[in-house]
């Protein structure tokens, strides 16, 4: 390099990132957006956040296996290092094409990240990912190298470093300088330290061999073997501590073919497809799912209609009443737990509020229940594909070793959107009608991100992943949760599933006449797919238009509602589809659910027949109800078992005194003073027709109707009081926003606007300025310029003449001050009025708030 190739080469990041154009610069601040918040004053400020610890970590968490490899060996070669060297340490000796054909892709990467700037003959990482990244005893290299030989030899006496040249058969030195350097020089020339180890015996190889790839730290006695000791006199092994002993570095390489990773990985793995379907069973099966989520949801919020479980102290559903609810859904604990969690992202259950709280529906639910059915669905896959609430811990311990239970704190994991989006964006990637294997999804998400970085590499001591990271437990559960809802069928996307995600339609694979195989022994090719790329999230008006984009897609896959049953003569009915919305809401209150599936059969019972009378219905309302929608004749035990539930119904009234029972048939009064079975309500006759109870109206109905009755509540009135299902709702509530995973992705106008700002200040800072009257800079140390009220005053006024720009300290009314680059346009009534190039816009300031001006430099810009 020449010396003017020298001058110019950047010699540090703020210098790096200056010459860096506007799209790089956008490019960086939209793959670190916590780099804009706030917005930096000038570059040096940039550069500076860029090299903090808390910025660098989240930077290298978010990078690829591929890119945080190559990372890890930058931390390990020499600083700086050139491309040459990185290429050797990543490709080896063999000069693996693989790697070299995509190490420019993670240079560029690492590059365009700030966490490595400088020419491609000295590239530097910053100072702070080095620390994170280098080996050290307290935490070893994810790539299982020691220190260097300077390194290891730092405390070691002049007397045994020249011991050690004389047994590798070097001279000796004047100092312990040039002898550490002489002997680095021998183990890094291949030649040499092919011969030196072929003296060694095949135990001491051994030794080596067990070290090599990490960790490389060993124990060792205080009379070590004679093999131990051909090895530590000739510094193959140097010693750090007592009874410690290290691999160098430089023997790790040479050992390693010049490789500093065991396994390079510059390919993600490849997303397996384990069988095929075609795509219109796929659609098919995802539909059935998908109606089957809108009953399961309708079914739980019914069940909640009149006030649901409790809410406990500390927020949340208790063990028991989860339990409940999965009985009655009749799911597993755990998918309960989904349902009752994508209902509550969704809007439509929530807390009363009241002294006794409990959780109910919102008026969600009904504005919900109004929409049509593909749009139900719609809402609740877009609520789940954003939510960070994940349902999967529920069960397990949060950090203070408390249960998370369901729609209690701390289930929001900021990481869940991006997987769930992740994982079915690599569905996306497969053919149409195509289902994945599990583990190469996850095995490419722990490509994609590997585990949590180098902390988490640190923590195992050898970077290999863990299948029980946070991410692939998400993963799991996205492609468990995406089946029950409807997003995927048979494991493959549905096509209502790739419009929610945004992506594009997928070619449908070419087939013989005899169709697609479904065996999972059918395997498709395996499909690649590039690191995607940093990109900012979808808006809100690009999410609405996705979900209503699916549920246009989902809409035809829907089969009509029906509008009638097949009564049976053993008092059930079969719908054979689903039902129109009006039909299932009364049959459901004339009716209990006896089984669910492709039919839903519905039972009439006593219990049954009360309750809808109890809700306003007539008898001869439910027979000619029953005549309308049934396809078959009314049976006769149905219409004897309506009536006879009516003429007993409401002969009894139950009120409020504590409670009373009135009838007018007073024998039947003596029937329930006689039935043992009524002790516990603590009845007296107060009138012929007239008991009176210890017992709340509420537990007086429900206990005659346990021995018998067919009681019917009554108001003050005494009018037949109705009972409805939706008779209970929370105030309005809003869903819980999903907590954001940092700060937000910027947008193009952010960037533009950042972008604009960062590069006025950053003229503010460097523009050379005239000196003053004494030689001195107008503002020495850094300070803002300082200057008189009347030389002020002049320099403006003469600047407004001659067009030129000034460089002014100031003073806002908060006290904070500011250096920034003028050009003054007006100047009266004690206001300058000025364009601002730090703000890129005409501004008007106080002359009384500029602490001094000073001149540009002739050659300013």
């Amino acid at each position: 390099m020449s010396t003017e190739e020298k001058s110019a080469a950047p010699r540090s990041l703020a210098e790096a990132l200056r010459v860096r154009d506007d799209v790089s610069l956008a490019a960086l601040l939209r793959s670190r957006p916590d780099l804009i918040t706030p917005v930096p004053t000038d570059l040096t400020q940039l550069a500076t956040r860029a090299g903090t610890r808390a910025s660098v970590v989240r930077a290298l968490e978010r990078l690829d296996r591929f890119a945080l490899q190559t990372a890890e060996a930058l931390a390990v070669a020499p600083d700086p290092a050139s491309y040459g060297e990185l290429l050797g340490l990543m490709a080896g000796d063999e000069e693996d094409p693989a790697v070299a054909a995509a190490l420019p892709r993670a240079a560029a990467l690492l590059r365009e990240q700030a966490l490595v700037w400088g020419a491609d003959d000295r590239l530097r990482l910053v100072r702070t990912a080095r620390e994170l990244l280098a080996p050290s005893p307290q935490h070893p290299s994810p790539t299982g190298l020691g220190p260097t030989v300077r390194e290891a030899t730092a405390g070691m006496s002049p007397g045994r470093i020249q011991e050690i040249l004389a047994a590798v058969g070097l001279p000796s030195t004047h100092d312990s300088v040039s002898a550490v350097s002489a002997l680095g020089g021998l183990f890094a020339d291949r030649r040499r330290m092919a011969a030196l180890l072929a003296g060694l015996p095949a135990e001491s190889r051994e030794v080596l061999d067990r070290l090599v790839w990490g960790p490389p730290y060993g124990q060792v006695t205080h009379d070590p073997a004679a093999h131990l000791r051909a090895l530590l006199d000739r510094g193959l092994l140097l010693p750090t501590a007592p009874g410690t002993v290290v691999l160098p570095r430089e023997v790790a390489l040479h050992l390693r073919a010049g490789r500093a990773h065991r396994a390079p990985e510059p390919v993600p793995p490849p997303v397996e497809a384990a069988a095929t379907h075609r795509p219109q069973v796929v659609d098919a099966t995802a539909a059935g799912q998908a109606l089957a989520a809108l009953a399961t949801v309708d079914e739980l919020l019914k069940e909640w209609d009149e006030g649901g479980p409790s809410v406990l102290r500390a927020g949340g559903l208790s063990v028991r009443d989860l339990k409940r609810t999965a009985v009655a859904l009749d799911v597993p604990e755990p998918v309960a737990a989904f349902w009752v969690e994508l209902a509550y992202g969704a809007g439509l259950i929530a807390s009363d509020g009241e002294a006794d709280e409990r959780y109910a529906a919102t008026p969600a639910y009904d504005e919900w229940r109004e929409l049509p059915p593909a749009e139900r669905w719609a809402r609740l896959a877009g609520t789940w594909l954003t939510a960070t609430r994940t349902p999967g811990v529920v069960g397990g311990r949060d950090a203070k070793d408390r249960t998370l239970s369901a729609l209690g704190p701390n289930l929001d994991r900021s990481a869940a959107p991006e997987v769930r989006h992740r994982v079915l964006a690599l569905l996306a990637g497969l053919p149409e009608g195509a289902s994945p294997v599990a583990e190469s999804v996850l095995a490419r998400l722990r490509w994609e991100r590997p585990l949590r970085g180098p902390q988490q590499q640190r923590e195992t001591g050898t970077g290999e992943a863990r299948d029980d990271d946070l991410r692939s437990r998400i993963a799991r559960w996205t492609l468990s949760e995406a089946e029950l809802l409807g997003v995927t069928g048979r494991g493959a996307l549905a096509a209502p599933g790739r419009a929610l995600i945004g992506a594009p339609e997928a070619p449908r694979p070419t087939t013989d006449d005899a169709g697609e195989p479904e065996g999972p022994g059918d395997k498709l090719p395996v499909h690649h797919h590039r690191t995607p790329p940093v990109t900012a999230p979808p808006s809100p008006a690009e999410r609405a238009a996705a979900t209503a984009a699916a549920a246009r897609l989902l809409a035809p896959l829907f089969p009509e509602p029906l509008d009638h049953v097949l009564l049976q003569a053993d008092l059930t009915a079969v719908a054979p589809g689903p039902l129109e919305q009006e039909l299932a809401d009364v049959l459901g209150v004339l009716a209990d659910v006896e089984s669910k599936g492709g039919a839903t059969v519905y039972r009439f019972t006593p219990g049954s027949v009360r309750r809808a009378l109890d809700a306003g219905r007539s008898a001869a309302d439910l027979h000619a109800f029953l005549a309308r929608h049934s396809r078959t004749p009314v049976p006769q035990p149905l219409t004897y078992l309506i009536d006879d539930v009516a003429r007993r119904h409401g002969r009894l009234r139950v009120g409020a005194a504590s409670a009373y029972v009135r009838c007018d048939d007073d024998a039947t009064l003596d029937e329930i003073l006689a039935d043992k079975r009524a002790a516990g309500l603590g009845l007296r006759r107060l009138a012929p027709t007239v008991l009176a109870a210890q017992a709340d109206p509420a537990a007086l109905l429900e206990g005659l109707r346990a021995i018998g009755f067919a009681p019917a509540a009554e108001s003050a009135a005494g009018d037949v009081l109705i009972a409805r299902a939706d008779s209970h709702r929370t105030p309005p509530r809003a869903a819980p926003e999903p907590v954001p995973d940092g700060p937000p992705a910027p947008d193009d106008t952010l960037l533009a606007a950042a972008i604009r700002a960062v590069r006025a200040g950053d003229l503010a800072s460097t523009t050379p300025r005239k000196p003053g009257p004494a030689g001195e800079d107008g503002a020495p140390g850094g300070t803002l310029p300082r200057t008189g009220a009347a030389e002020t005053l002049a320099t403006m006024q003469a600047a407004v003449l001659t067009g030129e720009a000034l460089w002014i300290g100031y003073v806002n009314a908060e006290g904070a001050a500011s250096q920034r680059v003028i050009a003054p346009i007006r100047v009266e009534g004690g206001f300058v009025t000025a364009y601002d190039h730090t703000a890129d816009e005409v501004r008007t300031y106080p002359l009384h708030r500029v602490t001094g001006v000073a001149e540009l430099a002739d050659d300013a810009g």
